[in-house]
């Protein structure tokens, strides 16, 4: 057993209910998350991005940002504020650990996804966002989310209403049209 393992053992034993105490408050401070952003991480929520399997680090730091109101979401800010680091990683690794979000029933246009898969390579989308648009690391998940909120979400981005915690999504949109940012949305939350 290693270290991790052998210091949760011995927690666990110098601290019985311990573990279930620490598993209902993470569930009291997940249970606002899922209520817009959908049981399991899998939105229903107009303009509202899924959570399932998003990557810990990029949830932490949208987390943080929220936190600090260096992104701004009323809903959001209200329930970052009293969040420790702790926290923030904690309700991160529980979104990983949730389903991806589910690809859309309607399978999408051929033809238009052909374009759109085109218009991804060309502007390299699938470097960061890996070729399943999976994420890694601070980048988020893309795939089968909802086509409203991608849109919004590129929209905000190259507009700079939406600021990351770098300069890279404002930078890679700009040479971006808007006919080729919903392209984008649509073959995104078509991915299969």
């Amino acid at each position: 057993m290693g270290r991790t393992g052998q210091a949760a053992a011995f927690i666990t034993a110098l601290l019985p209910g311990a573990v279930p105490a620490l598993a209902a408050d993470l569930e009291e401070k997940v249970a606002p998350c899922l209520a817009c952003h959908g049981v399991q991480g899998q939105s229903e929520t107009e303009n509202v991005p899924s959570l399932g399997a998003q990557p810990a680090p990029y949830t932490v730091i949208q987390l943080f940002m929220f936190r600090g109101k260096m992104r701004v979401a009323e809903p959001m800010n209200e329930m970052a504020k009293e969040l420790s680091d702790n926290d923030l990683q904690s309700i991160a690794d529980f979104c990983a650990k949730q389903p991806a979000p589910k690809p859309s029933a309607d399978r999408g246009d051929p033809a238009r996804l052909e374009r759109a898969r085109a218009l991804v390579e060309q502007n390299h989308c699938n470097v960061c966002h890996r070729p399943d648009f999976s994420g890694q690391n601070n980048v988020p998940r893309l795939a089968d989310q909802r086509e409203d909120y991608l849109l919004k979400t590129l929209r905000d981005y190259k507009s700079g209403v939406r600021r990351g915690y770098d300069a890279t999504m404002a930078e890679a949109l700009q040479p971006v049209d808007d006919a080729q940012l919903v392209e984008f949305a649509y073959y995104l939350a078509h991915l299969r």
